[in-house]
């Protein structure tokens, strides 16, 4: 069975500025963090080595990434959903198959915290 989760927040900024923002911040959070001219970040994360693509419209308010790490590697569709004057980001986490459930539940939840960390700094002027 696939399992899935569903991480969403609310944003005062309008939909553009939400996707410039989380386009800007990858490299401010994870100042070790190198680009190659493929657009692959590489860096060291929490489960050792790890690389991240994006894979993002802008008009379309799709940020789509895929994380590869040491234990796991994870297609993460995100998208920000204008809302008047703000904006909601909806990020959508399928379970890996190298992980178990319970893998997959503790990364949920430190993903979750990342997100909800990352709404002050999203949300402070540019």
């Amino acid at each position: 069975m696939i399992r899935t989760r569903t991480v969403s927040m609310h944003v005062n900024k309008i939909a553009g500025d939400t996707f410039d923002a989380i386009i800007d911040l990858f490299p401010k959070i994870i100042p070790d963090a190198k680009i190659n001219a493929n657009g692959w970040w590489s860096f060291i994360g929490p489960y050792g080595k790890s690389k991240l693509k994006f894979n993002s419209n802008r008009s379309l308010g799709i940020i789509d990434h895929h994380y590869i790490d040491e234990e796991s590697s994870w297609h993460i569709p995100m998208r920000i959903i204008p809302n008047g004057d703000f904006s909601e980001v909806v990020i959508v986490l399928t379970k890996p198959p190298q992980l178990t459930d319970f893998q997959f539940d503790d990364r949920v939840e430190k993903i979750n915290k990342l997100v909800f960390s990352m709404k002050t700094l999203l949300e402070s002027p540019s």
